[in-house]
C-alpha cells in the first residue's frame, strides 16, 4: 500500500518539478510586442477582426480537401481489387470516378477554377 501511495505521489510531482522549471526556464526578459501578437493567414491582427475575406480562398481550400478525401478513398480500391468481384468493382469505381468527374465539371462550369475574375 505504501509502495502505492509513494508512486503516486512520484508521479504527480515529477511532472509538476518539470513544469516548473520549464515556466522558469521559459521566460523572456523582453516582450516583444510583434512577437507575442498572433499571426493570423497573414493578415495584420491589429486592424479590424471584420475584415471581408475572399470567398475564393475558401473556395480552393473545400476543392483541394475533397479532392484529397477523393485520393483517400480511391488508393484502398486498388487494394481490394483481387478479393472482390472484378464486375462489382469495376461498376463502383466507375460510379465513383463519375461522380467527382461531374464535381470537377460543374466547378469549373461554375467558374470556381478560375483564379483571375
Amino acid at each position: 500500500m505504501m509502495t502505492l501511495l509513494m508512486s503516486f505521489m512520484i508521479s504527480f510531482l515529477v511532472p509538476m518539478l518539470i513544469m516548473l522549471l520549464a515556466t522558469i526556464l521559459s521566460k523572456k526578459m523582453i516582450n516583444d510586442r510583434e512577437k507575442s501578437s498572433p499571426f493570423e493567414c497573414g493578415f495584420d491582427p491589429k486592424s479590424s477582426a471584420r475584415m471581408p475575406f475572399s470567398l475564393r480562398f475558401f473556395l480552393i481550400a473545400v476543392i483541394f480537401l475533397i479532392f484529397d478525401i477523393e485520393i483517400a478513398l480511391i488508393l484502398p480500391i486498388v487494394i481490394i481489387m483481387k478479393s472482390s468481384n472484378l464486375m462489382i468493382w469495376t461498376s463502383t469505381t466507375l460510379f465513383f470516378i463519375l461522380i467527382l468527374l461531374g464535381g470537377l465539371y460543374h466547378e469549373w462550369k461554375q467558374g470556381a477554377l478560375q483564379w483571375a475574375e
